[in-house]
Parts: structure tokens; C-alpha cells; sequence
């Protein structure tokens, strides 16, 4: 059976859920996977409104589609975040920034990450995609100097956050998919690695594997497929173009989106340098059967362009593997 290929609503959250929902079910996508912000999906509301929950389900089942899971990308970077500043007051909600008291706000963060759990169970999604902020990431440039010490209570910082939290996902038969993501606990292969280690690897919690943020960083997205095959829980279609021609750099140089002078930018799927095919193979090879998301940024195309066409161009290379060997009927008799 085909995998679903599902819309993220994280970048269309500026429109009601209901239109975004419209437009999604008319170019012929399957699902959705529901962004947490916006008008799109209320956490708190939804795990413990009936009446809620199936309103949403009714609009999905109007539009012939489903939920395979939902995100509360925004949410979960402030759970482990050091510092807490104004980037996060411009991301979150009144009723988790509070008075903006840092651990107030990460405390917070946490119990709506425990709700975003009971939500999807009772949407019967499967899979919370989503960031998990990191204490750390401001050490990354590695001067001053940050010890060893200070890298590993960083990890244990994530873990005693997200321990608790993961007790809820279990509790509700729900998983946690982290992007590996610059700024998050876990952004390339050996922190990805730690980041498990941290929590003994736990079942709950997984990866939501987003290629684009591989590209420019020069890590191979599809070895990472293989070496992480058993924790992938949800696939992300997003795409990245480099430009590094000696006066640019992977770091942005501080400069928008789109300006012609970045090193890298996101781009509509299949516009940029991340090997789709090799992917979608490797996909098949590890035995991945869930959504594939299209998560569109392009600063530089029209989204009621991209969407549609990033549609198409997905389901053309995400082929199922054949029923038997193509070898098998040499052995014919």
C-alpha cells in the first residue's frame, strides 16, 4: 500500500484550519499532519473535549482526510531552551509564556507536550512530531570554551525534562518524533546519537526525519535513514539549496531568507539538493510505511504552487518496492 503523503499545516497556520483543510483535500493529499498553533489544534482543548476532537475529525472526513500526527514544534522548543528571551514570546501563546519567568515558561512548555500526547490519542494519531529545545545549543561555537561537563548537563537536563513527559506518551500509547534540527538537543548524527543514549532509548521517543536540515550541514540524509532505521517515526519533505561560493557561508551570515547573498536556503521539495530518490528507496529498504509530510518554505514560490506540486512530485518518486525480486523469474519453470 502506498504511503499517505500528508500537508503540515505549520506554515499555513495563518489560515483557518477549516480552509487549509479545503485546499489540502481538493490537490489530493491524504492527510494532514496538524500544527498545534494557529486555529489548527488546541492541545489543552483537545485532550479532554469530545465535542472538540470530533469537529476536527469531521473536518478532515469531509475533505477525504486523515490525522497520522500532529505537531507542537513551538511548544517543545521552550521546554529545554537556555535562554528563555523574546524569540520565544514571539512564538508562544499568552498561556505558556506567562510573566516570561524562564523555568515558569519551560514548565509550562512541558504539561501542554503531556497534553499534545492525549490530543493525538484521542485524534488517533499515533505520532507527536515536534522540537525539543536544547540548554546547550548556545555553546556551539565552542568559545569561550564549554567543558565537558558543561555538554553533559545539558543532556541531563534533557532527559530530566523530557523523562516526565515521555511517561505521559507511553501512558496514552502515543510517540515523540524530534526533528534533528540546528538549536535542538539532537541537529546532527553524533547528537542524535547522544540524544538517545540520554534516555536509554526510550520506545516513546523516536525522529522525525527532515532532510533539508541535513543538506547544508554536508550530512548524508539517506545513511542517516540506515543508521537510525529503527527510530524513524515520521518523514518531513522539505528541501534545501546550497549556495557556498567562498564569500557565503552555512551559518546565514544573519541574512533573510532569500537574499541572494545566503549560502543556503529552504526550498520547495524537489527544487533543492536533497537526493529525493536514493531516500524514497532507502525508506522502502528500512521498512518505512508512515506519512510522508510535505512541509513547504520557499521564500522565493507562491505556496498555493508549492504545495500542489511538491504533491506530485513526491507520489512520482515514492513508489512501493516491487512484490518479488526482479531476478525471480530467471528460476521460472
Amino acid at each position: 500500500m502506498p504511503r499517505p503523503i500528508t500537508l503540515f499545516t505549520g506554515q499555513w497556520a495563518d489560515l483557518p484550519f477549516e480552509e487549509v483543510a479545503r485546499l489540502a483535500g481538493e490537490w489530493g493529499y491524504d492527510g494532514l499532519e496538524i500544527a498545534c498553533w494557529g486555529d489548527h489544534l488546541d492541545p489543552n482543548r483537545a485532550a479532554t473535549d469530545d465535542d472538540y476532537v470530533a469537529g476536527r475529525l469531521a473536518i478532515l472526513e469531509k475533505n477525504n482526510l486523515r490525522v497520522f500526527a500532529i505537531s507542537n514544534h513551538l511548544k517543545g522548543q521552550a521546554v529545554c531552551d537556555d535562554p528563555i528571551d523574546q524569540r520565544h514570546r514571539d512564538i508562544l501563546p499568552d498561556s505558556v509564556w506567562g510573566d516570561g519567568e524562564p523555568e515558569g515558561v519551560r514548565r509550562r512548555a512541558a504539561e501542554e507536550l503531556k497534553n499534545t500526547a492525549r490530543a493525538a490519542a484521542r485524534l488517533g494519531a499515533k505520532t507527536v512530531t515536534g522540537f525539543t529545545g536544547s540548554s546547550i545549543w548556545k555553546y556551539v561555537a565552542m568559545f569561550p570554551p564549554a567543558s565537558q561537563e558543561l555538554v553533559d548537563a545539558g543532556y541531563r537536563d534533557f532527559a530530566d525534562r523530557w523523562n516526565p513527559i515521555l511517561d505521559v506518551f507511553g501512558e496514552v500509547g502515543v510517540r515523540f518524533a524530534l526533528e534533528p534540527h540546528p538549536s535542538e538537543i539532537a541537529y546532527d548524527y553524533w547528537t542524535t546519537k547522544r540524544t538517545l543514549e540520554a534516555i536509554d532509548y526510550r520506545p516513546e521517543f523516536g525522529l522525525n526525519w527532515d532532510p533539508s536540515h541535513m543538506v547544508w550541514q554536508d550530512i548524508d540524509p539517506v545513511g542517516f535513514l540506515w543508521d537510525f532505521k529503527d527510530h524513524i517515526l515520521n518523514v518531513h519533505c522539505k528541501d534545501t539549496k546550497k549556495r557556498l561560493n567562498g564569500r557565503n557561508g552555512r551559518l546565514g551570515s544573519h541574512l533573510a531568507w532569500a537574499d541572494p547573498r545566503r549560502g543556503w536556503d529552504f526550498i520547495s521539495t524537489g527544487h533543492g539538493d536533497v537526493p529525493w530518490e536514493s531516500a524514497f528507496r532507502m525508506l522502502s529498504a528500512i521498512g518505512y510505511t508512515g506519512p510522508l509530510s510535505v512541509e513547504w518554505e520557499d521564500a522565493r514560490m507562491d505556496r498555493l504552487v508549492g504545495a500542489p506540486e511538491a504533491l506530485a512530485f513526491v507520489r512520482s518518486l515514492a513508489f512501493d518496492p516491487p512484490a518479488a525480486a526482479f531476478d525471480a523469474a530467471f528460476s521460472a519453470r
